[in-house]
């Protein structure tokens, strides 16, 4: 630190000073609001059979975020448990990542306030909008900062209170959408243990998935959206394992966004890995947009059905209409 930023008050983090030859996932950690709610409850408002929830979508409960559960504090929360998980002290980090579509507001971000509560305020940090692809686009950027030795140490947070953003009375979101936080710490690495990602976007379908700036509240062509998802994203899982160099028959686990049951079995049947477990977190936690991926991961990791090492193939998809995939080894 300089005699100029001594005077400021300036913290600067510290960083790698050469590139790594790879980066790997060290720690996860997750945060689910305390309110459960029920299929006869999110049915109720719909105006719905709850039967029909299940049917439609796989969820039979899900998480709505209360009073001081917000985006940050649920991802500080999470964001503290994958430190835990790697036995990293919050002053290590040098970057902190927030992926979300649901502040309240857009200013200030909201990861400037999770570095600040976690006791890491000389981390870089900025949020990532990429809706319910977001903590994988994070995910790829944390392993390019790594890579490229500008850090050696970056949280990726996913937070998200989506009931904040639907009524309750749309059966089309109402009893879809969900809350809760998840985040994995990501490091420098001998070999690579996160694989290249393969995105993209299709922006001229944007319209599939919206906040209305006159309601505030999300609309979402939901049929439409099935179709891109079980139709037009299989090249992208294809393509992150071939960067990873292996074959799908040789995945462990696959872990979708969690947006329904239907397309995650559509999607786990089109890659036919046999052996492969797929994630399924949707069922008790509904969609909760980027927190998906990562909370469905660290349920699979603590239930003990992925072990460390196991190539795993993360994927996000969702409104912008945008999609990232990678392979990854499990921590």
């Amino acid at each position: 630190m300089n005699l100029d930023q001594e005077r400021a008050g300036v913290a600067v983090a510290a960083c790698a000073a050469a590139p790594s030859p790879g980066a790997r996932i060290m720690g996860l950690g997750a945060y689910r609001p305390v309110t459960v709610v029920t299929n006869a409850e999110a049915a109720r408002h719909a105006n719905v059979d709850p039967q029909w929830i299940e049917q439609r979508v796989g969820i039979r409960e899900r998480r709505h975020a209360h009073g001081d559960e917000t985006v940050v504090a649920m991802a500080a929360e999470a964001a503290d448990k994958a430190l835990a998980d790697a036995g990293v002290p919050a002053a290590g980090v040098d970057v902190v990542i927030l992926a979300t579509c649901s502040m309240p507001t857009p200013m200030p971000n909201g990861a400037a306030s999770v570095a600040a509560r976690i006791g890491c305020e000389a981390a870089a940090a900025f949020d990532l909008n990429a809706a319910c692809s977001g903590f994988s686009h994070g995910l790829a950027v944390a392993d390019a900062l790594v890579r490229a030795g500008t850090a050696r140490r970056v949280l990726v947070v996913a937070s998200e209170r989506m009931s904040d953003w639907v009524s309750a009375q749309d059966r089309a979101t109402g009893p879809i959408f969900a809350d809760g936080a998840a985040a994995a710490l990501v490091v420098r690495a001998e070999q690579p243990e996160i694989f290249t990602v393969a995105w993209g976007s299709d922006g001229h379908q944007a319209g599939l998935i919206s906040v209305s700036a006159g309601t505030g509240r999300m609309e979402m062509a939901g049929r439409k959206v099935f179709r891109w998802t079980t139709t037009a994203l299989l090249p992208a899982v294809e393509s992150a394992c071939r960067r990873a160099g292996i074959a799908p028959s040789e995945l462990k686990a696959f872990v979708p966004h969690q947006a329904n049951l239907r397309i995650i079995d559509a999607l786990s049947h089109a890659i036919d890995a046999p052996g492969m477990v797929t994630a399924t977190d949707v069922t008790v936690a509904g969609n909760t947009c980027a927190a998906s991926v990562p909370l469905a991961f660290h349920t699979l990791r603590q239930s003990g059905r992925i072990h460390r090492g196991d190539p795993v193939l993360l994927f996000g998809f969702g409104a912008g209409l945008t999609y990232a995939a990678q392979v990854v080894l499990s921590p």
